[in-house]
């Protein structure tokens, strides 16, 4: 039974060798995805706080003067005071700093982040790539229980550094992959619960008897009515949701509403988990779906991602996910220089 297990370890291994460092370079970095935006591009976020923030009916006028013609999509807040806002005009963000309004820069495009991003879901190659990966961790995660049952019989956490050639290998791959054991395969399961979704989402609220909150919410057009502006709707958003900030406002269409993006303090994922949706004609509530008391199935979901990011805790669990996706690249760096230096 040994034998036939190392054989499926190693084979195993080989499929997946090239997807897990490409996964474990990724989400290495995406664990700090944001922070390094802002520390790479100081010029479009850093701002000084200086009193109350503008109404961004004005920031969006300042972003249209900049660029006529355009049309508003949406106003993205910044999480904390020194950081700036934005006006999405189409596919293209307009910085500005809300105190002053003054025009920090404007980005399109996809950025290098986002495409690492990309490569970490789906290999930069739509839903064939996010299948791959789907399964790479699939393997990852059986590869995890598989190693410890190899490790068990022995139980070897050291390592001989004066051991030459395969030996110091074959320790350093024992040691890390054990200490890592539960980090690489809580990675590996929610990895593979968010990449097979179309099946662990419906799963999750089946088990839980609950079901989602409608994504979009329509409204009746009123040609004659006044529309809200995004500042009422944030007041409205935050009265609906006392103690959550608001962190994004989604503009409306004639037949939907202003989506406002909110985040209570113990949510630490970028976008927020908390949703309010106002009618722009009426002023109206028309679904507010907080966080703390959402579907039971959408809390499992959320939970989930915010375990595989290492947004659950913070800083600490972004570096605690950061070093178990650099122990992946490690087990694969040993396991194929203890290959290659087999007898």
């Amino acid at each position: 039974m040994r034998g036939i297990v190392v054989k499926l370890h190693m084979y195993g291994a080989f499929a997946a060798a090239v997807f897990v460092l490409v996964l474990g370079v990724t989400g290495s970095i995406m664990a700090f995805e944001d922070e390094l935006d802002h520390l790479t591009n100081p010029r479009l976020f850093r701002v000084t706080p200086a009193g109350t923030p503008k109404r961004l009916t004005d920031l969006g006028a300042d972003a249209l003067a900049a660029n006529p013609g355009k049309h508003i999509g949406g106003y993205g807040m910044g999480v904390r005071p020194d950081l700036s806002y934005y006006v999405a005009l189409g596919g293209t963000a307009v910085y500005v700093n809300q105190y002053t309004g003054e025009i920090l820069g404007e980005r399109s495009g996809p950025t290098w982040l986002s495409q690492i991003h990309q490569l970490h879901l789906r290999l930069l190659a739509g839903p064939t790539g996010k299948t791959i990966v789907s399964w790479a961790g699939v393997l990852t995660l059986l590869l995890s229980i598989s190693g410890l049952y190899l490790w068990w019989p022995v139980k070897r956490i050291r390592i001989n550094w004066g051991a030459g050639g395969r030996r110091r290998w074959f320790d350093v791959h024992n040691t890390v992959g054990i200490l890592a054991f539960a980090f690489l395969f809580i990675a590996s399961l929610t990895g593979v619960a968010i990449g097979f979704e179309s099946v662990t989402s419906p799963m999750f609220y089946r088990f839980t008897n609950s079901r989602p909150y409608p994504f979009a919410v329509p409204v009746t057009p009123q040609p004659s009515a006044r529309l809200l502006t995004p500042d009422d709707a944030v007041t409205t958003a935050r009265a609906a949701m006392p103690g959550a900030a608001p962190i994004a406002v989604t503009a409306p269409s004639p037949t939907s509403a202003y989506r406002v993006a909110m985040r209570f303090p113990e949510d630490l994922t970028p976008g927020g988990r908390t949703r309010v949706y106002v009618d722009p004609y009426t002023g109206a509530v028309l679904q507010a779906e907080s966080s703390r008391t959402t579907a039971a199935g959408t809390r499992i979901i959320n939970a989930n991602r915010a375990i595989h990011t290492g947004d659950i805790f913070g800083a600490s669990s972004k570096i605690l996910m950061s070093l178990t996706s650099l122990a992946a690249i490690a087990q694969v760096i040993t396991g194929v220089t203890m290959w290659w230096k087999r007898k």
